[in-house]
């Protein structure tokens, strides 16, 4: 019973984690990258899609973006989508392809997104929190209903406890490898 617990925890944390690593992928750091696009949608014959879905996407250079469409007929969309997408992006389109060129970061902007970054890290730790309060919860059930002995269900949330402190570092590890990446541009 034990281990079914931990494996779910394990699981529901790792996807926590993956989440707050994919929204810190996500914020622009002055370097080109296409991670930063993850979150726009091109209308697309009247259906949001994702702009990787859309077209060819690619880094030629540190700061510039070149988005290609696989379908010419929607260039002015995916431009559209680019600058509506709240970015501080400005893509130029040329006929066939749409450069995006990454602005370099003032130190103002740089402050912004770091504590964007310490706002990221804790909504994840307190996801992971929250995850760690539910197994705790079933194992205390699983105590009072006679089906552990309270040294087990001791162990069991010692247990929890260490996972849980597991996933917060991986976090912490990601929200500092991403304020040293914004401050040392």
């Amino acid at each position: 019973m034990l281990e079914e617990i931990y494996a779910e925890t394990k699981k529901r944390m790792a996807q926590s984690v993956d989440a707050v690593r994919r929204d810190l992928g996500g914020l622009r750091t002055g370097r080109a990258s296409v991670s930063i696009l993850d979150g726009v949608h091109v209308d697309y014959y009247g259906t949001p899609t994702p702009l990787a879905q859309t077209c060819k996407l690619s880094v030629p250079d540190p700061g510039m973006i070149v988005a290609q469409p696989f379908d010419a007929s929607i260039l002015a969309n995916v431009e559209k989508a680019i600058q509506a997408a709240g970015l501080d992006l400005n893509p130029s389109n040329d006929g066939k392809l749409i450069r995006i060129p990454i602005p370099p970061l003032t130190e103002e902007r740089r402050k912004q997104m770091t504590k964007k970054v310490g706002t990221i890290a804790e909504e994840g730790r307190n996801a992971v929190r929250g995850i760690r309060r539910d197994a705790n919860e079933q194992i205390k059930k699983l105590e009072k209903g006679g089906d552990l002995s309270q040294d087990e269900a001791r162990r069991g949330l010692d247990e929890i406890q260490k996972i849980t402190d597991e996933h917060v570092k991986q976090i912490d590890e990601s929200a500092k490898s991403k304020e040293k990446d914004l401050m040392e541009l």
